[in-house]
Protein backbone atom coordinates (compact mmCIF):
# COMPACT_ATOMS: atom_id res chain seq x y z
CA UNK A 1 0.00 0.00 0.00
CA UNK A 2 1.11 3.55 -0.65
CA UNK A 3 0.90 6.57 1.57
CA UNK A 4 -2.20 8.73 1.31
CA UNK A 5 -1.39 11.52 3.76
CA UNK A 6 -0.30 15.14 3.81
CA UNK A 7 2.91 16.05 5.63
CA UNK A 8 2.85 19.18 7.78
CA UNK A 9 4.34 20.27 11.07
CA UNK A 10 2.50 19.90 14.35
CA UNK A 11 2.36 23.48 15.63
CA UNK A 12 -0.89 24.34 17.41
CA UNK A 13 -2.37 23.04 20.65
CA UNK A 14 -5.08 21.34 18.59
CA UNK A 15 -2.35 19.64 16.52
CA UNK A 16 -0.49 18.61 19.68
CA UNK A 17 -3.64 16.98 21.08
CA UNK A 18 -4.18 15.16 17.77
CA UNK A 19 -0.58 13.86 17.89
CA UNK A 20 -0.66 12.66 21.50
CA UNK A 21 -2.20 9.20 20.95
CA UNK A 22 0.20 8.45 18.08
CA UNK A 23 3.25 9.49 20.11
CA UNK A 24 2.04 7.25 22.95
CA UNK A 25 2.43 4.26 20.62
CA UNK A 26 6.17 5.00 20.62
CA UNK A 27 6.45 6.51 24.11
CA UNK A 28 3.87 4.71 26.30
CA UNK A 29 5.24 6.37 29.43
CA UNK A 30 3.56 9.60 28.27
CA UNK A 31 0.23 9.48 30.08
CA UNK A 32 -0.92 13.11 30.25
CA UNK A 33 -1.67 15.15 27.12
CA UNK A 34 -1.11 18.48 28.87
CA UNK A 35 2.30 17.38 30.16
CA UNK A 36 3.13 16.15 26.65
CA UNK A 37 2.22 19.53 25.16
CA UNK A 38 4.24 21.40 27.80
CA UNK A 39 7.26 19.21 27.04
CA UNK A 40 6.89 19.75 23.28
CA UNK A 41 6.83 23.49 23.90
CA UNK A 42 10.01 23.28 26.02
CA UNK A 43 11.72 21.14 23.40
CA UNK A 44 10.68 23.60 20.67
CA UNK A 45 12.82 26.21 22.43
CA UNK A 46 15.73 23.78 21.89
CA UNK A 47 14.97 23.47 18.15
CA UNK A 48 12.72 20.40 18.23
CA UNK A 49 10.16 20.16 15.40
CA UNK A 50 7.41 17.61 15.04
CA UNK A 51 6.39 16.65 11.51
CA UNK A 52 3.07 14.86 11.12
CA UNK A 53 1.54 12.71 8.41
CA UNK A 54 -2.09 13.80 8.34
CA UNK A 55 -5.27 12.35 6.89
CA UNK A 56 -7.58 15.31 7.38
CA UNK A 57 -7.42 16.06 11.11
CA UNK A 58 -6.13 12.58 12.00
CA UNK A 59 -2.42 12.02 12.64
CA UNK A 60 -1.11 8.81 11.06
CA UNK A 61 2.60 9.23 11.85
CA UNK A 62 5.14 11.56 13.42
CA UNK A 63 8.81 12.44 13.07
CA UNK A 64 10.31 14.57 15.82
CA UNK A 65 13.70 16.02 14.91
CA UNK A 66 16.18 18.76 15.66
CA UNK A 67 19.10 20.45 13.95
CA UNK A 68 22.36 19.92 15.80
CA UNK A 69 26.06 20.44 15.36
CA UNK A 70 29.00 18.74 17.01
CA UNK A 71 32.63 17.88 16.37
CA UNK A 72 31.84 14.31 15.33
CA UNK A 73 29.28 14.93 12.58
CA UNK A 74 29.40 18.67 11.89
CA UNK A 75 25.90 19.96 11.09
CA UNK A 76 23.29 17.20 11.22
CA UNK A 77 19.66 16.42 11.92
CA UNK A 78 18.84 14.03 14.72
CA UNK A 79 15.51 12.20 14.63
CA UNK A 80 14.31 11.83 18.22
CA UNK A 81 10.97 10.19 17.47
CA UNK A 82 9.60 8.27 14.51
CA UNK A 83 6.27 6.47 14.72
CA UNK A 84 3.27 5.52 12.63
CA UNK A 85 0.01 4.18 13.96
CA UNK A 86 -0.20 0.41 13.90
CA UNK A 87 -3.13 0.53 11.49
CA UNK A 88 -1.10 2.22 8.72
CA UNK A 89 2.29 0.53 9.01
CA UNK A 90 3.79 -0.66 5.71
CA UNK A 91 1.93 2.04 3.76
CA UNK A 92 5.01 4.21 3.17
CA UNK A 93 4.27 6.80 5.84
CA UNK A 94 7.44 6.18 7.87
CA UNK A 95 9.53 6.33 4.69
CA UNK A 96 7.83 9.57 3.64
CA UNK A 97 8.55 11.12 7.06
CA UNK A 98 12.23 10.12 6.89
CA UNK A 99 12.49 11.44 3.33
CA UNK A 100 10.97 14.77 4.38
CA UNK A 101 13.41 15.12 7.27
CA UNK A 102 16.26 14.11 4.96
CA UNK A 103 15.22 16.87 2.53
CA UNK A 104 15.18 19.33 5.44
CA UNK A 105 18.75 18.28 6.22
CA UNK A 106 19.84 18.83 2.61
CA UNK A 107 18.21 22.28 2.53
CA UNK A 108 20.13 23.33 5.64
CA UNK A 109 23.50 22.00 4.54
CA UNK A 110 23.59 19.15 7.04
CA UNK A 111 26.13 16.42 6.43
CA UNK A 112 24.38 13.65 8.36
CA UNK A 113 20.96 12.28 9.34
CA UNK A 114 21.14 10.42 12.66
CA UNK A 115 18.81 8.47 14.95
CA UNK A 116 19.00 5.83 17.65
CA UNK A 117 16.95 2.69 18.11
CA UNK A 118 16.96 -0.04 20.72
CA UNK A 119 19.36 -2.94 20.16
CA UNK A 120 16.46 -5.39 20.35
CA UNK A 121 14.23 -3.51 17.91
CA UNK A 122 15.06 -5.60 14.86
CA UNK A 123 11.95 -4.57 12.90
CA UNK A 124 12.89 -0.88 13.15
CA UNK A 125 16.51 -1.71 12.29
CA UNK A 126 15.43 -3.51 9.11
CA UNK A 127 13.23 -0.54 8.20
CA UNK A 128 16.11 1.92 8.75
CA UNK A 129 18.46 -0.17 6.62
CA UNK A 130 15.87 -0.09 3.81
CA UNK A 131 15.83 3.70 4.15
CA UNK A 132 19.60 3.89 3.63
CA UNK A 133 20.50 4.43 7.29
CA UNK A 134 23.42 2.36 8.49
CA UNK A 135 24.47 1.34 11.99
CA UNK A 136 27.54 3.39 12.91
CA UNK A 137 27.85 3.38 16.68
CA UNK A 138 26.67 1.90 19.92
CA UNK A 139 24.89 4.50 22.05
CA UNK A 140 25.70 4.50 25.78
CA UNK A 141 23.73 6.16 28.57
CA UNK A 142 23.21 6.20 32.28
CA UNK A 143 20.04 7.08 34.19
CA UNK A 144 20.86 9.68 36.83
CA UNK A 145 17.53 9.88 38.62
CA UNK A 146 17.27 7.98 41.89
CA UNK A 147 14.25 5.76 42.16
Amino acid sequence: MKMNAQLRHVETNQDFHAAFAVMRELRPHLVDADAFIAQLQRQAHQGYRLLGAWDGMQVLGLAGYRHQENLIYGRFIYIDDLVTTGSVRSRGIGAALINAVREEAYRHGCKQLMLDTALGNSLAQRFYFRQGLLSRALHFGQALAKE
